[in-house]
């Protein structure tokens, strides 16, 4: 099980912070984070509910991460393992996540396949969603998993989809034009795209499209 003990700045101020595997208890703490998160007009049946986050312990407890500062849980992020074909990468979030319950969670699939990650908004200039995706990188090695892969909302695009296409949209943000809340954060963490994706998730902000985004694993060697 995984399990980091090590310091974040607030400012200049160091602040203890423990990243590790959520657990049962930390339940309420975890649909708190959903909803600060994620307000409206995110629809808020996509929180997590109870169902779905004892799934994610039980079938792929290592891709069920969670940070703590103090002792209390700031922020988390949850992954499964799919089978993906780079030569087919169209899909919905719904049906590579199983709508977040991850019952079709593959340990036998090449890649580690991000259901969520959430920070609290009052915690969110320590840099937590950073430490959160370099962890899941770690899952990703120590599984000899080929990739970390993820549908990056792009919440600023609503207010450009007047003017420019979705792929015209994040190759603005590519070329620095344009920050994306949610694309830069992840161009940040060593994300890179790999698709626009249409009809992605139910989300007002971003006209419903996402962009595949993923880090390979530098380690990685194909099975024979």
């Amino acid at each position: 099980m995984y399990r980091k003990q090590f310091y974040v700045f607030n400012q200049e101020r160091p602040v203890p912070a423990v990243i590790r595997n959520y657990e049962e208890k930390d339940f309420d703490g975890l649909i708190r984070i959903q909803q600060e998160s994620f307000p409206p007009p995110f629809p808020s049946e996509l929180w997590w509910n109870t169902e779905q986050l004892k799934n994610h312990i039980t079938l792929f407890p290592e891709g069920a991460l969670c940070i703590e500062i103090n002792g209390e849980i700031a922020g988390s992020m949850t992954g499964l393992i799919v089978d993906f074909d780079p030569n087919h990468p169209e899909h919905s979030w719904e049906e590579i996540t199983d709508n977040g319950y991850i019952r079709n969670h593959n340990p036998n699939g090449n890649t580690l396949y991000v259901v969520d990650i959430g920070v609290r908004p009052a915690y969110r200039k320590l840099g937590l969603g950073k430490w959160l995706m370099l962890s899941m990188y770690e899952v990703v090695i120590q599984l000899g998993l080929e990739r970390l892969l993820g549908g990056g909302r792009m919440p600023g695009y609503h207010k450009k989809a007047h003017e420019m296409t979705a792929e015209q949209y994040l190759e603005a943000v590519l070329n620095g034009e344009i920050k994306d809340p949610v694309i830069t954060f992840l161009l940040r963490c060593g994300r890179t795209p790999v698709k626009v994706v249409a009809n992605y998730l139910e989300d007002e902000e971003s006209c419903n499209y996402a962009v595949l985004m993923e880090w390979k694993n530098p380690f990685y060697t194909a099975k024979p």
